[in-house]
């Protein structure tokens, strides 16, 4: 059994709060502005469906200040072929808009992948400055929706490709 500190210092939070949203499997999206900038994420959230609105968060990286600054962003929601290229985002020395990624450019000018489960291309409505991350709440405006696949997920430092395969459907018993 865990056992449970209720005041733990500021430091032992943080280092807990990583290692339970290690323990989360969340999908991963390269986020990208034009210029070219992006970068990988895996805490994008729909926020509402009317109007479309999605969010996410970054760091101050030197990608994350570009996307911070930019007037549209595409959210890429990555698929099974798609590992390589965030890890490539995820770390600063990766390659980057390379020709063999599969790049291309949509009429406003931001990159986004044509092979991608979908590109959703957003413009921001709120930057909410959150610790060492700022939050961006982004109206979606457009959608580019790609071939139906399984998605890219990050768990515990690591990616996997969901399998698709339903979770059984039963409550456990009380113990």
């Amino acid at each position: 059994m865990s056992s449970i500190t209720v005041h733990p210092p500021e430091s032992q939070v943080s280092e807990l709060f990583r290692a339970a949203f290690r323990r989360h499997a969340a999908g991963v999206a390269v986020i990208t502005a034009a210029g070219p900038a992006g970068l990988t994420v895996s805490s994008v959230a729909s926020v509402s469906a009317t109007p479309p609105a999605l969010s996410f968060s970054v760091m101050g990286s030197r990608s994350g200040r570009a996307l911070l600054e930019a007037p549209s962003l595409v959210i890429n929601l990555l698929g099974p072929g798609h590992a390589t290229l965030a890890r490539d985002f995820a770390s600063s020395g990766g390659a980057r808009f390379t020709p063999g990624q599969g790049w291309a450019d949509l009429p406003t000018g931001e990159p986004y992948l044509p092979d991608a489960v979908a590109a959703l291309r957003a413009t921001p409505l709120h930057r909410i400055p959150v610790g060492e991350s700022t939050l961006i709440i982004a109206e979606v405006v457009a959608v580019v929706l790609g071939e139906p696949a399984h998605p890219l997920i990050h768990h515990n430092k690591t990616f996997f490709i969901g399998t698709g395969e339903p979770a059984p459907n039963h409550i456990d018993p009380a113990p």
